[in-house]
């Protein structure tokens, strides 16, 4: 497995990250070792999670998912450059969500508690706060960084000129800088191209974009009619926002074309759609997730295969029109 700069800073971080959403609703504890074993086979030694995941779940599992990586992690944190993210709210109280230094700090503990760590490598904000001045947000995230309970700093689902702002007000203030972000971003959502990847590829930020195979959609596996029982499109509270965003009549004739091109390259269709994400320059780590160990495979794939230069520009030509949509997972 490659390893590769996190943006402009010294951090080498593995080509591929393992994102673990799946861990503690769609898979059981038994199942998300399995996962990360096979995934530590394969190379990958960035994973990604966050303080309220499983992926679907409610009030009653938020935090789940961390413990579970936090139990697996205990005999390996050396081996393993961690990443989680605070904003999503963690309790009924008013004040237990957003970016507000008193939610920062309490939830930044709170993960440090369930991974069983004392530090947290990439720490990211998971949304863009409105309520919550961004200097307070940077602040709070700057005090992490001088304190030890945090190396680095990072956003999701941010736009560009919020990202941008907080870089010239990091950079004003004299705070520990955002050092990657995290956006949605695959053959059928390639709205970061217009603004958010160019900005990235400038300042020297870090991109480990997630949905790379748009929630499995880009696996192929999926027909046209009722959603597939089991998968994203019918996980608990994200069924519907998996089905808003990839269960159209125009993205199943989309993915009956990509699936012709894949075999024409003789590779699998999530092999293709893992390479065609990695292949953008801005790109650090795509961000793959997994309901089995042996789903890894082909995506894993994905992030050494170089495409012919004559494909890329099929797919980019076939895709044009995805390169606007919505924000957030």
């Amino acid at each position: 497995m490659e390893h590769v700069r996190l943006g402009r800073t010294g951090l080498k971080v593995s080509r591929a990250c393992l994102g673990t959403m799946t861990f503690g609703y769609q898979c059981d504890e038994e199942s998300s070792f399995a996962i990360l074993d096979h995934a530590a086979e394969l190379g990958m030694t960035f994973i990604d999670t966050a303080d309220v995941y499983p992926l679907g779940g409610s009030w009653e599992t938020v935090g789940r998912t961390e413990e579970i990586v936090g139990r697996w992690l205990k005999s390996r944190r050396d081996d393993v450059i961690l990443a989680t993210k605070c904003y999503a709210p963690m309790g009924r109280r008013h004040w237990q969500a957003g970016l507000s230094r008193q939610h920062v700090l309490e939830a930044c503990d709170a993960s440090l508690r369930r991974l069983q760590t004392d530090h947290i490598d990439l720490y990211q904000a998971h949304f863009y706060d409105a309520d919550t001045p961004v200097d307070e947000t940077l602040a709070a995230f700057d005090h992490l960084v001088q304190a030890g309970k945090v190396r680095y700093l990072g956003v999701s689902n941010w736009l560009a000129y919020q990202l941008a702002r907080a870089l010239g007000r990091s950079e004003v203030r004299g705070w520990a800088r955002i050092d990657c972000v995290q956006p949605r971003y695959n053959l059928l959502f390639r709205e970061p191209e217009r603004e958010l990847l160019p900005l990235c590829g400038e300042e020297g930020v870090g991109v480990i974009p997630y949905n790379p195979l748009a929630g499995g959609f880009l696996t192929g596996k999926h027909q046209a009619g009722a959603p597939t029982e089991g998968t994203r499109f019918t996980l608990g509270s994200a069924a519907g926002r998996y089905q808003d965003r990839y269960w159209h009549d125009r993205e199943f004739e989309t993915l009956e074309t990509l699936k012709e091109l894949a075999a024409d390259a003789g590779m699998s269709l999530t092999t293709l759609a893992v390479a065609w994400v990695t292949a953008h320059p801005a790109i650090t780590s795509p961000i793959i997730g997994a309901s089995r160990p042996d789903q890894l495979d082909d995506s894993v794939a994905g992030v050494s295969v170089k495409l012919d230069a004559d494909l890329k520009a099929r797919l980019d030509e076939l895709t044009a029109e995805y390169r606007r949509g919505d924000l957030g997972r």
